[in-house]
């Protein structure tokens, strides 16, 4: 056997200790573009924060919007800047401050719903390349679009057993089902940060809107108050009730042991309390007169 030559050693020495490169480090996570316009950011604000209810009390999961996505190294690379206007990721531990959704700093993790808040000037992309990554590189499960200045512009998918994105079909008001929240995605009409439009909220199985925290407070001040008035109501109507009872009995007593009882008695009873009542069924006991009797009132 020829002994291996310099040349052949040195090349087997830089095959053995190849290495593949490493992520970049030198992400950036803002390029200074603002959104397309108020509508956009209160709408993605209001998609964001609607899952501090239905997913109160986990931590397993992440809910952003407007953040960089980097999934490759190439795509970071090319500063192929891919920022969804919501996503939701689950299974994920939500507790992290994150500037960003690296993938391999996630362990391998992609979104599992994504919305675009399209503009006329986003909409071939978000339902041309964009859709095609979500569907092809990103595997998300379910994936929508929607114009916030456009209330019929609303348009969903969920991938098939393919891997491939088949549209959704509306229900009869016009949602889209997520199935990974479990939750209707439809328009709704109202005002919020003093703007009234048609906005994009969730809505549960039993077809309630998911309320936003300071709308779940107020609901709450709300059922409190109707519940303490129910129970002050309530208690109000046993004590004018036993009141009655009282001065009932008490008219009853007089007639009994005096006979005919003047007219102008029973409003100055009227305004008595029970205990003041029950007090004087036992004056009207012992008095030997009516007389008597009204000089205790």
């Amino acid at each position: 056997m020829q002994p291996q030559t310099t040349q052949e050693q040195e090349s087997q020495r830089q095959v053995v200790e190849w290495e593949p490169p490493m992520p970049p480090t030198d992400l950036i996570f803002d390029d200074g573009e603002p959104l397309e316009s108020n509508l956009h950011r209160i709408a993605m604000n209001v998609l964001i924060r609607s899952m501090l209810i239905p997913l109160a009390g986990r931590n397993d999961y992440f809910a952003g919007g407007n953040m960089f996505i980097y999934y490759s190294s190439t795509q970071a690379r090319n500063r192929d800047f891919r920022g969804p206007d919501f996503f939701v990721v689950l299974n994920v531990d939500g507790r992290t401050d994150r500037q960003g959704w690296v993938v391999w700093e996630e362990n391998g993790r992609y979104p599992d719903v994504i919305v675009e808040l399209m503009s006329p000037s986003t909409a071939a992309v978000d339902t041309g390349v964009k859709k095609d990554i979500y569907e092809q590189i990103f595997r998300t499960p379910d994936y929508y679009v929607f114009d916030p200045f456009d209330p019929n512009s609303l348009r969903g998918w969920h991938l098939d057993v393919n891997q491939q994105y088949q549209p959704l079909t509306p229900n009869e008001q016009g949602w889209l089902w997520c199935q990974r929240l479990g939750l209707w995605l439809g328009t709704w009409e109202g005002t919020l940060e003093r703007i009234t439009g048609v906005w994009l909220r969730f809505y549960d199985q039993a077809g309630n809107v998911v309320p936003l925290p300071e709308e779940a407070a107020q609901q709450q001040g709300i059922e409190q108050g109707l519940q303490q008035g129910i129970e002050q109501g309530l208690q109000q109507g046993i004590e004018q009730g036993l009141q009655q009872g009282a001065l009932r009995q008490l008219l009853r007593l007089l007639t009994t042991r005096f006979g005919d009882v003047p007219t102008e008695i029973e409003p100055r009873l009227q305004i008595l309390n029970l205990n003041q009542l029950e007090d004087l069924v036992e004056v009207a006991l012992t008095v030997g007169s009516l007389e008597q009797f009204f000089n205790q009132l």
